[in-house]
């Protein structure tokens, strides 16, 4: 029994060294790049969700991409890219919108997403590393593709139920602050042209990130149930 443990404790410990390392050159990179949001107003819509949340202050820090999107690292740190900044300039999206990205980040560091996903990651690749070795002996080649296809299928399963968890927290706290849910459904409607429609073409069950239309209406369920508005047919 021991004999056949052995390999599944090297694959856990290989997996959890990868990750840690890869979490370690990630902080780097995003620490190294990444500078002090200095806009009055994004900094005036943080601070709004500060005071809902009972703190002194939610630093936000802007990363030089044009890519759009935002982050939050496994301290809680929250990002905003470049490309977001570039877009409000443009007028395509508002500081409310922005800060309805602020929001969701803050929900994915308040629901622990990122210590969560470290630990999925890890048992993914420990389970990748297992599963494929067993299958390789009975379906070679084909095995580990299945493996990994199942397992992908899996984690992109988990990715969006944190999204929208973070989307509800983030819509409770928006209310709170006085913003509103109208932003963050506002800005989901524009974010496949924003993103430029990266990942249109991804089957439902594999897609990391809902679609905006789910989300919206998630978003619409919250509020009937938390503020008795009607719901969308």
């Amino acid at each position: 029994m021991i004999r056949l443990l052995i390999p599944v404790l090297l694959a856990a410990a290989f997996a959890w060294a990868m990750m840690r390392f890869s979490l370690w050159q990630t902080r780097r990179k995003l620490e190294a790049e990444a500078v002090p949001l200095r806009d009055p107003a994004l900094e005036a819509q943080a601070a709004r969700l500060a005071r809902a949340l009972g703190l002194e202050r939610v630093e936000v820090r802007i990363l030089p991409t044009e890519v759009v999107n935002g982050l939050a690292d496994a301290d809680g740190r929250i990002y905003l890219t470049r490309g977001f900044l570039t877009r409000r300039a443009r007028g395509e999206v508002t500081d409310e919108e922005l800060a309805s990205v602020i929001a969701h980040e803050l929900g994915h560091v308040a629901q622990g997403h990122m210590k969560r996903r470290m630990i999925d990651v890890t048992g993914q690749n420990t389970v990748l590393m297992a599963v494929s070795g067993l299958l390789h002996r009975v379906l070679p080649y084909a095995g580990p593709w299945l493996a990994r296809h199942a397992l992908s299928a899996l984690m992109a399963g988990l990715s969006r139920r944190d999204e929208f968890e973070a989307d509800a927290w983030a819509s409770a706290l928006l209310i709170k602050a006085g913003i509103g849910t109208a932003p963050q459904k506002a800005l989901f409607q524009k974010l496949d042209r924003l993103s430029g429609n990266a990942g249109a073409d991804i089957p439902a069950w594999l897609r990391s990130h809902p679609t905006a239309a789910d989300r919206i209406a998630a978003i619409e369920r919250n509020e009937a149930r938390w503020l008795g508005a009607p719901k969308a047919d």
